[in-house]
């Protein structure tokens, strides 16, 4: 059995309510091999000492059944050009991967673009005013601008996410939508022809479902954590007192990453949501691209790239700032980091972090390394 299919089978498991999602993590991250746990399944304690009983018995059952749906679903995606990320694969994304419940496998279609180094979602109400599309399309426009390589996350629903993806495409920005359903279908159909350009246009159509999964109700809520997890921040357009995108503020606030919303009138239904969250202080009011890219810090990434591009001397004594102070101690300590590992074991926000370790890169102390992974330079 492949990784691949061991991936897969643990996905099936979850997918038929056989076992919880972080169960799956658990033993993925307890062993880092899929293979493994089903290999050592029927003495599943001497590699996962901490399974629970439930868990136990679920490995040391009958599930054939899902290894053969692993290996239909492998077989279906090689004969329908879909694409499988398993969690150990290299390519499966960085941001993601480090999450408690990150699904075992992706099925994609397009070119991958979830590792890059701008990676932001919109989100919002789907019955989105003249006021939420003229937002999301002036701030994806003055981004396109700002930072030229980013990529827009969105769930290709109607309403303010397909107004994110029209306003990509309209740029020429790559950008990626989640779906809530298997990769043999489109909800709405209506979006077929943005999913189509998206997968054209060096984007993507993600989904951790398996082909036959329809669009239910709590496929939205369980897609919604991908989308935050995928991304270094989430955008709120506009959103209801209850909502999917207050939904994926919430994932995206368990994963520490940034969370923005649009301000809206206070009388306006659909502005509700995002004005709560602002004045909840769960989100940072932003009104414009310019300020995104200063809470995320990638305004001050841009000048570092610029600077290194023209050649900027490596400084062997650089004056530290405290942030950058507490991301050398951690680097020299504990070794090549991914960002979103430093932002929850340091304590400081993700934005924190992407400012300085560019900052840091600048000063020559820290390389980037694929992935989202950090160096720690020693001079």
């Amino acid at each position: 059995m492949t990784e691949t299919t061991a991936c897969l089978t643990l996905a099936a498991l979850t997918q038929g309510g056989k076992m919880q999602l972080a169960d799956a993590v658990t033993l993925y991250d307890a062993t880092q091999s899929a293979t493994d746990i089903l290999a050592n399944r029927q003495n599943i304690l001497d590699i996962v000492p901490e399974a629970n009983e439930a868990l136990q018995n679920i490995m040391s059952g009958d599930i054939d059944f899902y290894i053969k749906k692993a290996e239909e679903e492998q077989e279906w995606a090689e004969k329908n050009n879909v694409n499988v990320l398993a969690i150990s694969d290299k390519e499966y994304p960085e941001m993601l991967r480090h999450c408690p419940d990150a699904p075992m496998a992706l099925f994609t279609r397009g070119t991958n673009c979830l590792n890059a180094p701008h990676i932001i979602n919109i989100v919002g109400t789907r019955k989105c005013t003249a006021y939420g599309r003229e937002v999301v399309q002036k701030i994806v426009n003055d981004l396109k601008e700002m930072c030229p390589d980013i990529v827009i996350v969105s769930g290709l629903a109607y309403g303010v996410d397909v107004c994110a993806h029209r306003a990509a495409l309209s740029n020429g920005l790559r950008t990626v939508g989640v779906v809530a359903h298997g990769q043999d279908t489109m909800y709405p159909a209506s979006h077929r022809m943005e999913a189509n350009k998206m997968v054209l246009g060096n984007g993507m159509v993600v989904t951790e479902f398996f082909h036959g999964t329809k669009a239910i109700a709590r496929n939205f809520l369980q897609r919604n954590r991908i989308i935050a997890g995928l991304s270094y921040g989430a955008l709120i357009v506009e959103s209801a007192i209850r909502g999917g995108g207050l939904a994926t503020a919430r994932n995206a606030m368990e994963y520490s990453r940034d969370v923005f919303a649009i301000p809206g009138p206070v009388n306006a239904e659909f502005s509700a949501g995002c004005n709560q969250l602002i004045r909840s202080n769960r989100a940072a009011l932003v009104t414009s691209a310019k300020d995104i890219m200063e809470e995320l810090g990638w305004e001050q990434q841009k000048k570092a790239e610029e600077a290194l591009r023209r050649g900027v001397e490596r400084d062997l004594f650089p004056s530290l700032a405290p942030d950058e102070q507490t991301i050398v101690d951690y680097l020299s300590t504990h070794g090549d980091s991914h960002c979103n590992t430093l932002a929850q074991d340091t304590g400081l926000p993700i934005s924190a972090v992407n400012s300085s370790l560019f900052s840091l890169s600048m000063k020559g102390l820290v390389s980037s390394l694929p992935g989202n992974v950090y160096h720690f330079i020693r001079l």
